[in-house]
C-alpha cells in the first residue's frame, strides 16, 4: 500500500483535492477489483491513429507453449507446473461450483484466486489456476466442460498475476490519479488484451458528436464492446473481440474513467535540469497540450529534412499532429528546453500494446549533442515502468541518428523493413534492462 499513499501524498502536495475525490473512485475501484490480462503489440505510423490497439496473442501464446506460462520455481509444459487463467460460466445453482472445484481438485490443480461475476443467467467464474506443467490448454477447457462449465477461455499466466486484485488496481488508481496519460494503460492492464479507441467530440466529421449522442451518460455495454463517455469529451470505445466482457468489469472500467474525469487535467511537475558534453545546459520535463505553440514553432524551424525523418514524409498539417501527439490520451512526451524556455526537443512515448512506440524529433541546431540519446533513454525507462516488454522505432535506414540512438541503448534490438520503413525493436525484459546503458548527459540538479 506504500506506493498507493505516496502517491495520495503527492497529490495533496501539489494541491489536487485528493480525500472526497481519490478515496471515493479508489472504494469503487476495489470494490469492483479483478484480474487482468496482459496485452500484445501491433504496429503502427506516425503520426499514430486513435487508438491503442493491441494485435492477437502469438501463436505460441495461444498454444500455451511460451516461456510466460511457466509458474515460479517450476518448468513449464512438461515440467513441475504452471499458472492459468481461466473464465468459465457455471449455472447458478447450488453445489455447481463445488462440482467443478472437485474435478480441478483430482487432476491436482490448485485455485491460486476466484473471483464472480454475476449474470442474469448462471455465473462467469475467474480462476487463477496452478496445473501440473504437462497439462495443455485444451485438456484444461475439456476437464472444465465436463464438470459443468461452459464457454470455458484459457490463457497461459506469470508471476505478475500472483498479485492480488484490491493492490493491483489500487496500484492503476494511483497512477492514474497522478498522471492523465496513464488512463488507455490502466485500462488495459485492467481489462486486459483489446483495443482501446478515443474518438474525440470535436472530429472534423461530425462522427465524434455522434457517437457522443449515442452513449449515455452512464456508458454502454455491448458484449464485446463497451463505451464510456471520455473525461475531456468524446468517446472510448473498448473492444475485446476474444472475450465477452461481464457487467462488474464494465463497473471497473467506468470507475477507472470517473476518477479521471474528477481529477481533470494533470502532467506530473518534476524536471531535471542536465549539463550536455559540450556544457551546455538544457532542462527535460513533460509535455502537454499547452506545449503546442511552443512545439509549432519548433517545427517551423526545423528543415524539411527533419521534418521528413521524423514523419517519414512532408508535413503540411502540424498541429493536427502535435495536438494528438502531446494528447495525455496516446501517451507521454517529454520536451527539452533551452535556459530561454525555448523548445528544442520533442520525444513521444506512444501506448501500442507491449511494444510501444517511441519517436524523438530534434531541432537541427541542437543535432548531434546528445539530446536524442537522453530523451530515447528515458522513454525507454518509462516504457519499462508501465510494464512494456518491448519499444519500437519507426524509421529510415538513412536516419543513422536514430539507429544510433537505438543501439546506444545497449538492449537487444531486432530490425526489419516494412513498406520501405526501418522498424527497430527494442525488447525490455528484466535481464536486458539491468545491463541497458544509461544517458550521456549528467544530471546536475532536479527542480
Amino acid at each position: 500500500m506504500s506506493d498507493v499513499t505516496d502517491a495520495v501524498a503527492h497529490l495533496v502536495e501539489h494541491g489536487t483535492a485528493v480525500p472526497a475525490l481519490v478515496l471515493a473512485s479508489l472504494a469503487a475501484l476495489i470494490a469492483t477489483a479483478g484480474f487482468h490480462t496482459r496485452s500484445s503489440r501491433r504496429h503502427g505510423q506516425a503520426p499514430p491513429a486513435d487508438d491503442t490497439g493491441a494485435r492477437p496473442p502469438t501463436a505460441e501464446r495461444q498454444a500455451g507453449t511460451g516461456p510466460a506460462g511457466s509458474a515460479p520455481g517450476g518448468s513449464g509444459p512438461g515440467g513441475e507446473s504452471a499458472l492459468w487463467r481461466m473464465r468459465t460460466t457455471v449455472r447458478d445453482t447450488p453445489g455447481s461450483l463445488a462440482v467443478l472445484c472437485a474435478a480441478l481438485a483430482d487432476r491436482r490443480i490448485d485455485i491460486l484466486s476466484l473471483q464472480t461475476h454475476p449474470l442474469t443467467e448462471g455465473t462467469v467464474d475467474e480462476f487463477l489456476l496452478r496445473t501440473p506443467g504437462e497439462l495443455s490448454g485444451a485438456e484444461l477447457a475439456d476437464l472444465v466442460t465436463t464438470a459443468g462449465g461452459a464457454r470455458t477461455w484459457t490463457e497461459r499466466a506469470d508471476a505478475h498475476d500472483l498479485v492480488d486484485a484490491p493492490t493491483r488496481v489500487l496500484g492503476l488508481a494511483a497512477r492514474t490519479a497522478l498522471d492523465a496519460a496513464e488512463l488507455p494503460l490502466a485500462l488495459r492492464q485492467l481489462l486486459g488484451r483489446c483495443t482501446i479507441r478515443s474518438l474525440p467530440a470535436t472530429a472534423d466529421d461530425g462522427a465524434g458528436a455522434r457517437a457522443l449522442d449515442a452513449v449515455p451518460p452512464e456508458g454502454a455495454l455491448e458484449d464485446t464492446v463497451l463505451r464510456l463517455r471520455a473525461p475531456e469529451g468524446g468517446v472510448l470505445s473498448v473492444e475485446r473481440p476474444h472475450l465477452p466482457f461481464t457487467p462488474a468489469e464494465f463497473a471497473r472500467a467506468r470507475a477507472l474513467v470517473e476518477l479521471d474525469a474528477r481529477l481533470g487535467p494533470r502532467v506530473p511537475r518534476g524536471r531535471d535540469v542536465l549539463t550536455l558534453p559540450e556544457g551546455s545546459d538544457i532542462t527535460v520535463r513533460r509535455a502537454d497540450p499547452r506545449d503546442v505553440p511552443a512545439a509549432k514553432a519548433m517545427h517551423e524551424r526545423c528543415s524539411a529534412r527533419t521534418l521528413g525523418m521524423r514523419y517519414h514524409g512532408p508535413v503540411g498539417d502540424a498541429d493536427r499532429y502535435l495536438n494528438h501527439l502531446l494528447g495525455p490520451r496516446f501517451g507521454r512526451t517529454l520536451a527539452v528546453q533551452t535556459a530561454s524556455g525555448r523548445i528544442v526537443g520533442l520525444g513521444h512515448l506512444l501506448w501500442d500494446g507491449d511494444e510501444t512506440e517511441v519517436a524523438l524529433l530534434v531541432e537541427d541546431g541542437w543535432q548531434r549533442r546528445g539530446i536524442g540519446g537522453e530523451l530515447l533513454a528515458r522513454l525507454v525507462a518509462m516504457a519499462a515502468d508501465a510494464g512494456c516488454e518491448s519499444v519500437y522505432a519507426i524509421t529510415q535506414a538513412s536516419n543513422t541518428g536514430m539507429v544510433a540512438a537505438m543501439r546506444g541503448l545497449g538492449l537487444p534490438l531486432d530490425y526489419q523493413i516494412e513498406e520501405g520503413t526501418l522498424v527497430v525493436t527494442a525488447r525490455l525484459d528484466p535481464s536486458t534492462r539491468s545491463a541497458a546503458r544509461l544517458p550521456q548527459a549528467e544530471r546536475i540538479g532536479r527542480e
